[in-house]
């Protein structure tokens, strides 16, 4: 791998890293950005991939995200430039903001910095979220693909399991699942 694929992939976590306030989850969008449509390392479904398996296991999210990323890409150095790009304007910002906004914490301008940031973050999710449903559409079919939003919106908001649980079940069904309903499936494309 080049050292321009190497800056490549610590200014797109760098980027990554600056821009995802609020944590992991509002990361997940622009690493989104940078990786399948500006980048075009990987396609939408392979992100969406890899996203349901980090979730599933311990840790936050971008950081494996850009991990398993910058791996992919350029093998062990890559992960570290990842991993490094994405934490590294985090650590020197947070240190920067307690030592310096400690002064400032109780005035509406320092208060109003996160109430700002909401709505935009939540923008950002749901156009993601939007990204999600219509590739379920098209892999699933509308019935089934809501069926089972409406199943985990459920499972995770009311009755509070763990979104790591739910997609492991249904890891654990799409691997395990009877082979007559595979034979139901094909039955039913013969006939169109």
């Amino acid at each position: 791998m080049g050292k321009s694929k190497y800056l490549q992939l610590f200014l797109s976590f760098f980027k990554v890293g600056m821009l995802g306030y609020g944590g992991g989850p509002s990361s997940i969008p622009l690493v989104h950005d940078e990786v399948v449509e500006r980048h075009k390392w990987m396609d939408s479904e392979e992100f969406g991939d890899i996203l349901a398996i980090g979730n599933t296991l311990p840790g936050p999210i971008a950081t494996k995200m850009s991990g398993y990323i910058g791996h992919r890409m350029a093998g062990v150095p890559g992960m570290f430039i990842a991993v490094t790009a994405l934490v590294l304007p985090t650590v020197v910002l947070i240190i920067l903001l307690l030592t310096s906004l400690s002064a400032y914490k109780d005035q509406p301008w320092v208060q109003g910095l996160s109430f700002g940031v909401v709505p935009v973050v939540s923008v950002m999710l749901a156009d993601l979220t939007w990204q999600f449903v219509k590739r379920a559409w098209m892999d699933m079919g509308v019935l089934l693909s809501a069926i089972m939003i409406v199943g985990t919106l459920i499972a995770i908001s009311w009755l509070g399991v763990h979104p790591a649980i739910v997609i492991a079940l249904i890891l654990g069904f799409a691997l395990f699942k009877p082979d007559n309903l595979d034979e139901d499936d094909e039955e039913g494309d013969d006939e169109q």
